[in-house]
């Protein structure tokens, strides 16, 4: 673990969602790292598709991006094309 530096702006953000959605400032932070991640990774994935990708790594027991990134792109985008249709 380690410190990371962040703007005075950006902890308040991060506060506010935080409280918002019922998480530690950490997890927090934490969630939006992933997401950024993701999205550098699969620019062409909107927002929703990145965030159902994150609950399938979780419901198989890790939220490890290199594992995610070992999927395939056509294989998130299946997955993301058969949430999107429940």
């Amino acid at each position: 673990m380690g410190i990371v530096k962040i703007s005075d702006q950006m902890h308040e953000n991060l506060r506010l969602a935080s409280t918002a959605l019922s998480r530690s400032i950490n997890a927090q932070a934490e969630h939006w790292m992933r997401i950024g991640m993701l999205a550098e990774m699969y620019p062409d994935l909107d927002h929703s598709d990145l965030c159902r990708l994150l609950v399938q790594a979780g419901q198989g027991g890790s939220l490890d991006l290199g594992a995610i990134s070992t999927m395939g792109t056509a294989a998130i985008r299946a997955g993301a094309s058969a949430g999107a249709r429940q």
